[in-house]
């Protein structure tokens, strides 16, 4: 029986159950083993009712971990079943389909109990490096070849860690440390989370969370609706073309305001690829909610309510609604381009509202380190995994610039060089802001990365690329340019591929540049002093103020003489 509080009392609880699953969060990221989650955040957490509705997600996190996960609970209670669930409980899965697309990604979800009764859930999800198989790359053929599917299962039953499990995990990675330490992570973070929630319970004399949970869903549900309402009751269709792994994908997109409702249809999308960039539906409904969100109601707390209304239906075997057994260990590629697509069809229907094209999916790349085989390796030469997370120009704004190498949509923050070269005998050679890789407009596309990686002496290594834009650089929008397309070669010119394992021999470095955002609008409607400023700060050349921009001869001479002087724009 759901109990009465008044409404301040109940926002009072809302805010303090964001503030638990935060803590439950930044607790993962400081005892996680994985750099990709202690450096880049990439991981998510929230508090569930006893339905399995979310009804707070941390600030930290990813829009495809959290909102996966948001479905995500309601499969462990189907699949544990209530009355097998005890206190000290903790359970695990990493399934594609039932939790947040790739193998990649561990989800836990541990039973809250509070004076013996059920009360809801906490949970949580992290990448972790290595999940053996073929490794975290679009090579595979098959979700089979990907790594260690591990089905939804108990992982502690009444405080018992299941030792077999971990043994089979183990015998089934590269890391298997830092694997099992993830897990462990991953588990002390609920825990925390449970405590923080019963400790709000007590405070407020709550038995259950019936009446915060209604209070926060009706709330939300209502806020969100008044939004729909008010635009217009129309449709529109947009798209968007991708390199792929061997074959460029478009995304096809109608997205239809109806009321209490946005449905968002990828019928006419490209089919299924063989290769491992393949997005779940759980993955594309993820972010294609969170494209629409964050242009219609930003401020409104994401919880279940508040995503309900947006609707995401795609024909199976489509690439964005893949079924098992097709291989998805890359399929945020996919799933990180939806945004761009949805935006490209709202573009229409709200106008001067959504930004442009940016990089899209993340810039990330993994190196498999090994004692070179081409001559004798020193003694301390060593096997290691080292993944790394890293991030192009977002797009420009209607009133603002683009920011430079922000990862958007995904969030998740770009790694430092020191991180990463501690993870293993990797070298860093150079990571600097790529000039002139931001589209031109009235409001500039954010700049992408420069970056050159190598390995210390004596090892030679395999790389994963895991890019795009190499042949579909980000749009402009309203007559704004497009962003600087992806490169990749090795140090000797010999040309690599944007997407899959490839060998660097002893010696060798990778060297690569990241796409930038596109710009919005007319460039020559850019203040004569923002150009100035973006010249002097390097991010775009003499040339482009002059010809792209219209800034005088006279002009860029005062900037390049401040700018030898010292003085600041």
């Amino acid at each position: 029986m759901a109990q009465t509080h008044s409404t301040v009392a109940y926002q009072v609880m809302w805010n303090r159950l964001i503030s638990v699953v935060e803590e439950q969060a930044q607790a993962l990221v400081r005892t996680a083993f994985s750099t990709s989650v202690r450096e880049a955040g990439d991981l998510s957490a929230g508090v569930y009712d006893l339905h399995g509705n979310m009804l707070a997600q941390a600030v930290t996190g990813t829009p495809g971990h959290v909102n996966a996960m948001a479905d995500a609970v309601a499969h462990f209670i189907c699949r544990i079943g209530r009355e097998n669930m005890f206190e000290g409980d903790v359970y695990i899965t990493n399934d594609p389909w039932e939790g947040t697309g790739h193998l990649h990604d561990i989800t836990m979800v541990t039973p809250s109990f509070h004076k013996g009764s059920l009360v809801g859930f906490l949970a949580c999800t992290a990448h972790i490096v290595d999940i053996g198989g073929r490794g975290f790359g679009a090579d595979a053929h098959s979700v089979y070849e990907e790594g260690l599917y591990i089905p939804i299962m108990k992982f502690a039953d009444r405080g018992e860690v299941d030792d077999t499990l971990v043994r089979i995990i183990r015998g089934n990675v590269r890391e298997p440390d830092q694997l099992i330490g993830d897990v462990y992570a991953l588990a002390t973070c609920n825990e925390i989370g449970h405590r923080r929630l019963i400790d709000m319970m007590e405070e407020f004399g709550l038995e259950n969370l019936e009446g915060i949970a209604e209070f926060i869903l009706t709330n939300s549900r209502k806020a969100t609706l008044e939004r729909i309402a008010a635009l217009p009751q129309t449709s529109a269709t947009g798209s968007m073309t991708m390199d792929g792994f061997d074959r460029p994908i478009t995304l096809q997109v109608k997205v239809s305001v109806e009321g209490d409702r946005i449905v968002t249809d990828f019928e006419g999308t490209t089919g299924v690829d063989e290769k491992g960039i393949n997005c779940p539906l759980v993955y594309t409904k993820a972010y294609a909610c969170y494209a629409l969100k964050v242009a219609i109601a930003p401020e409104i707390p994401n919880n279940a309510a508040s995503l309900a209304p947006f609707e995401v239906v795609a024909p199976e075997g489509t690439i964005v609604n893949a079924v098992h057994p097709a291989p998805v260990a890359l399929r945020h590629i996919v799933g990180h381009f939806v945004p761009d697509a949805v935006f490209d069809a709202f573009d229409k229907i709200v106008p001067l509202l959504v930004p442009a094209e940016g990089a899209g999916c993340l810039c990330n790349f993994q190196v498999s380190l090994r004692p070179r085989t081409d001559g004798p390796a020193p003694e301390d030469a060593r096997r290691s995994e080292v993944l790394t997370f890293n991030s192009g120009g977002s797009g420009a704004r209607p009133e603002f610039d683009g920011l430079n190498a922000t990862a958007f949509p995904s969030g998740v923050m770009t790694m430092p060089i020191e991180a990463t070269e501690h993870a293993g005998p990797v070298i860093i050679w150079r990571k600097e802001l790529r000039e002139g890789s931001g589209g031109a407009g009235k409001m500039r596309g954010g700049l992408g990365q420069h970056m050159e990686v190598g390995a210390m002496e004596g090892h030679e290594f395999d790389i994963q690329a895991m890019f795009d834009r190499r042949d579909h650089p980000a749009r402009g929008r309203r007559g704004g340019q497009g962003g600087a397309a992806t490169e990749i070669a090795q140090d000797d010119g010999r040309a690599m591929t944007v997407k899959g394992k490839q060998f660097v021999p002893h010696g060798r470095k990778v060297v690569m540049a990241f796409p930038g955002g596109a710009g919005y609008g007319d460039p020559k409607e850019r203040s004569a002093e923002l150009v100035k400023r973006d010249l002097a700060r390097g991010y775009i050349s003499a040339n482009t103020a002059q010809e792209v921009y219209g800034l005088s001869g006279a002009d860029v001479a005062d900037v390049e003489e401040a700018v030898r002087k010292g003085e600041a724009f």
